[in-house]
């Protein structure tokens, strides 16, 4: 004899037991044995227009003269800029000290500092499936850190990284005004109020820490930890320093020959288009939003495209190669330790 539904049961499973009502409406699509292919087809053409306007882009390009504006950057730019870009990953490398902040795990400050700044170089040219959670796992399980802890770091992290976003955003349409894009342009204060919705998800969220007091915030039965509010401003602090160099690094790259502002908007919104359209590194997505909001007056599309790909080079090749030798050590001394544990034992 089958039990009676007790009260908790969902109205939507049936009497068989088991099966469930299949979701009515919009919602209910997802539950079609059809999405997944209609989902994967609209995912693959558009990644194909993508790239199509990026080769089509490409094939405009006057690639002598980008190579001949390379070899004229001066040398003094690419040191300063190189240097800006290490103080960036360095900034970026102190998100995990919140997170040690946060969690309390023992690692050494430097041993930290080590691991964030060697798994954000692969998120940068491999993405965050790969560095920011990969390379981080790894590095940390290896040290006996626990999956949990590691889990609470990378979302410190996470958040961390954009929170300090969304404040720029907020300061940038006062600031600068985007150019007409294919003849399309909007009012000053259209942009200037969506960027007071974006800072004020910054603010927002340092409140909540403000009144939570480091308490848990509990959302379905999920508990999301909070930091107090002092480590709150920390994070909207550092994260912003850390946009504000990667831009300076481009402006310097540019020679100056633009404005601030409009370096770091061609940064932060290269990173945003690439996170949208999940190109690894954002290949050429980052040189197609600086060509378009930075050419133009004093600089020729091929001046701004040389000095994006110096920036590339900078910022995102020179760190990847060091983190990759710094990884390959890390494992040959994780392994000789285990080795020589192993042989004692």
């Amino acid at each position: 004899m089958a039990a009676a539904p007790s009260a908790a049961t969902s109205p939507s499973v049936v009497a068989a037991g088991t099966r469930t009502a299949p979701v009515r409406g919009w919602r209910g699509l997802a539950q079609r044995p059809w999405w997944p292919w209609v989902s994967r087809g609209f995912a693959a053409a558009f990644f194909l227009l993508v790239a199509w306007l990026l080769f089509r882009q490409a094939r405009a390009v006057e690639w002598p003269e980008v190579l001949r504006a390379l070899r004229a950057l001066a040398p003094g730019a690419l040191a300063v800029a190189g240097a800006l870009a290490l103080l960036s990953h360095l900034a970026y490398g102190t998100f995990d000290l919140i997170g040690r902040h946060c969690t309390g795990h023992r690692l050494g400050r430097d041993t930290t500092l080590g691991i964030a700044m060697t798994s954000y170089a692969f998120t940068l040219s491999l993405g965050s499936l790969i560095g920011g959670v990969g390379v981080r796992y790894r590095l940390y399980a290896r040290r006996s850190v626990d999956p949990g802890t590691i889990g609470q770091i990378v979302v410190t992290s996470v958040l961390t990284n954009w929170v300090g976003y969304l404040l720029l955003a907020a300061v940038l349409p006062w600031v600068w005004q985007p150019p007409p894009l294919a003849g399309w342009a909007t009012a000053q204060w259209h942009w200037q109020a969506g960027g007071a919705a974006l800072g004020a998800v910054a603010l927002a969220y340092v409140g909540l820490c403000a009144v939570r007091s480091g308490r848990a915030l509990t959302l379905r039965g999920h508990a999301f930890p909070l930091p107090r509010w002092p480590v709150a401003l920390w994070q909207v602090a550092v994260s912003a320093a850390n946009w504000m160099l990667m831009g300076a690094a481009l402006w310097t790259v540019l020679q100056g020959q633009v404005s601030y502002p409009a370096a770091l908007a061609t940064v932060q919104l290269g990173a945003v288009a690439g996170l949208v359209l999940r190109v690894p590194a954002g290949l050429g997505v980052l040189e197609a939003v600086g060509v378009a909001l930075l050419a133009g007056g004093t600089l020729g599309q091929d001046e701004v495209l040389a000095a994006l790909l110096a920036y590339r080079a900078l910022y995102y090749l020179v760190p990847l190669v060091l983190a990759s030798v710094a990884l390959g050590l890390a494992e040959l001394r994780l392994r000789h330790v285990t080795s020589a544990h192993d042989g004692h034992g």
